[in-house]
């Protein structure tokens, strides 16, 4: 029998979810609906059953931007929506090197002992000159792998800024729909903007190292403020007592945070993904942090900003990719990239002669 997340009744996914939309053409207000198709309907039907050959598939289709791949993808989320798994959504981020797909690896094989389900959602940096993506992140997790109860998928960052994918939060529903009640999303590392994560999991958990020197410096108090538990690993061998003084420098720290006497503080544990030391703690930890939102009220409220942020992020999408895809912007979106390079024009003239060209591709009820 699988065991309980946390002895309470667990939110499942907001009635409303929002699904991607088709990009504007100045066609009519709303897009027509179409009746879901049958392989979508089918691949649904496999993806409640637990298959994850077709969740594999459906996921590559929810990260395609081919517009037919998204009207597909708009329908199977809107069929899966009604799903209501008692999930744990854990985010975890840390520095380079910390050891974040090595105590995913410790992690989830502990978690599948007890009986959970675990989906892993590995995000890998995409290179700025040529788009392409290592992936490698499952090379270290070979035992998770080779797991019935798990199921790693790789996905490159790509552009999207904050450490995540562009279809992350999709991945995420169409994992729980495949009733895997567990789901870690391991960013691309760490930094000022690499925060995103926190703003689609229950959970952020910080992942750091001992004698980090600058590279904690380079943290500093935005990602610290975001934690909501914390652990130092690699803290075995000869680096196990620099590992217990950088915990308890950074509990010291956290009381800086915040002068809020009554606020909840996240706690610092130490944890070796080799030894397995700490690793039930700090699982421990991350359920008393749930336990906690789910009795404040925090749980309910936070799905549903994410619910909303996730609303205004697939706009923000879909309106940046209509203005490229709109006809008069691309008869001049060469001319004018090579005017800005060449100094003729400025960058803000630019981008007011593409959002005019786009304004008048829009149809007039619009600015009615």
């Amino acid at each position: 029998m699988t065991e309980a997340l946390d002895g309470t009744t667990a939110l499942g996914v907001a009635k409303n979810v929002v699904v991607p939309g088709r990009a504007i053409t100045g066609a009519p207000d709303v897009a027509p609906v179409t009746p879901v198709t049958a392989d979508v309907a089918e691949l649904a039907d496999a993806i409640r059953e637990g298959s994850r050959r077709h969740l594999a598939r459906a996921i590559t289709l929810v990260e395609s931007t081919r517009v037919a791949d998204r009207a597909k993808a708009r329908d199977l989320l809107t069929l899966l929506k009604s799903a209501s798994p008692s999930t744990v959504r854990v985010g975890i981020t840390g520095v380079p090197g910390a050891g974040k797909s090595t105590f995913i690896n410790a992690m989830g094989q502990r978690l599948i002992g007890r009986g959970h389900k675990v989906a892993v959602l590995a995000v890998d940096p995409s290179s700025a000159r040529t788009g392409g993506s290592i992936l490698g992140d499952r090379t270290r997790m070979g035992e998770l792998a080779g797991l019935e109860a798990a199921f790693i998928r790789p996905s490159p960052s790509g552009n999207h800024l904050g450490g995540v994918a562009r279809a992350t939060r999709e991945t995420m529903l169409l994992c729980e729909a495949a009733g895997y009640d567990v789901v870690l999303v391991e960013t691309v590392g760490v930094g000022q903007s690499e925060v995103a994560v926190a703003g689609m999991v229950d959970t952020f958990l910080l992942v750091t190292l001992a004698r980090a020197g600058d590279q904690l410096q380079g943290i500093k108090r935005g990602i610290l403020e975001m934690a909501d538990v914390i652990t130092v690993n690699k803290s075995d061998g000869d680096n196990e007592a620099a590992s217990r003084v950088a915990a308890r420098d950074l509990r010291t720290a956290m009381k800086l945070i915040t002068s809020d006497p009554n606020a909840r503080r996240p706690p610092v544990l130490n944890t070796s993904s080799y030894t397995g030391m700490g690793l039930d703690e700090l699982w421990a930890e991350v359920l008393n942090h749930r336990r906690y939102l789910e009795a404040h009220g925090g749980l309910q409220a936070r799905r549903a900003r994410q619910q909303r942020d996730w609303m205004w992020a697939l706009i923000d999408d879909d309106l940046v990719e209509s203005v490229r895809q709109c006809p008069e912007v691309k008869a001049q979106r060469q001319a004018l990239e090579q005017a800005v390079m060449a100094g003729d024009i400025s960058a803000v003239e630019a981008a007011e002669t593409v959002l005019g060209a786009f304004a008048r591709h829009l149809p007039p009820h619009w600015f009615a």
